[in-house]
Order: C-alpha cells, then sequence, then structure tokens
C-alpha cells in the first residue's frame, strides 16, 4: 500500500471513503466530524449512523458518503487521551486497522485519514503520527492508497518525517 501525506480539507479529497475522526455515538460533533457531517449531508448521515446503533472506541463502522464524492465514511472512534497509560496507543492503532479492515469490506482502494483523536481528544500529535503511520505500513489490506490529510502544515510536518523515516 502506498501511502501519502498531504495537506487540505478531507471532506475534498478524491478517494473511495474517507475516515471520520468520530465519537461513540456516530450523531457528529466538532472538528473533522462535524466538517464531515455536514459537508455529507447532516440529515442523511446522522439517520444513516444512528442506523448503526453506536461503535466502541477502536472499532469502525462504514456509511454512503451521500454528498461527498467518497463513495464512502469510515467512522472510526479514536481514545481520549489521558495520560498514555490506559490503552490509548493500542486503541488510536486499532482506529487505523480497523478502519483499514472495514474499508476492505466496503471495496474501497484508497482511503484518506485525518489525524484521529489529535483534536479534542487530545492526543499528542508526535506520538498520533507516529502510530498512524507504523500502523498502515504494517496493514495487511487491499487497500493501495492511504492519504494522510493534515489540516495545517505542522501535522503535515510530522507525517513527512515520518515517511521519510520509515522509507
Amino acid at each position: 500500500m502506498r501511502i501519502e501525506a498531504v495537506q487540505g480539507d478531507i471532506t475534498r479529497q478524491d478517494v473511495d471513503a474517507i475516515v471520520n475522526a468520530a465519537n461513540q455515538s456516530l450523531g457528529g460533533g466538532g472538528g473533522v466530524d462535524g466538517a464531515i457531517h455536514r459537508a455529507a449531508g447532516a440529515a442523511e448521515l446522522h439517520e444513516a449512523c444512528a442506523a448503526l446503533g453506536g461503535c466502541p472506541t477502536g472499532d469502525a463502522r462504514a456509511t454512503p458518503g451521500f454528498r461527498l464524492s467518497a463513495r464512502w465514511i469510515v467512522h472510526a472512534v479514536g481514545p481520549r487521551y489521558r495520560d498514555g497509560r490506559h490503552g490509548e496507543q493500542e486503541l488510536l492503532a486499532s482506529c487505523y486497522r480497523r478502519a483499514l479492515e472495514v474499508a476492505d469490506e466496503v471495496g474501497a482502494r484508497s482511503v484518506a485519514f485525518p489525524a484521529i483523536s489529535t483534536g479534542i481528544y487530545g492526543y499528542p500529535p508526535e506520538e498520533a503520527a507516529s502510530i498512524a503511520v507504523e500502523t498502515l505500513q504494517t496493514a495487511d489490506t487491499r487497500v493501495e492508497l492511504a492519504r494522510l490529510v493534515a489540516f495545517d502544515s505542522a501535522t503535515l510536518g510530522l507525517y513527512e518525517e515520518r515517511l521519510a523515516a520509515a522509507r
């Protein structure tokens, strides 16, 4: 699988599926979650998410992309960061693995990921970028392209550093 990093708006990525940094209720929220719900069509996406009945931390579920160019939205529930000693690393890695597994299930071959858990969930961006890159590099998947979409230049720099070090 090819892994690339870009800076931009995840709702405008030309991929088969985008990953939403969701909460357990899948009901929408702030940050990237709210932006995806608004761009996809809040009413339709809310109804599809409600039908799924929520999602546990570290897991993922798929809905149609509705008004997005992406056919699918993979909702991955990242951990709230406490102190790094409550399984946060494993849960965050699980988000990336499960998102790829769900993408495989729906037939997506290109997937765009936000920086899961680094917003209001407080995960340190440096550590989150390392976990994202390491997990994607070792994943067993039919996905051909994983695009790490950074909201800002600092996050893009973190992704680029980790990708360069891994080559």
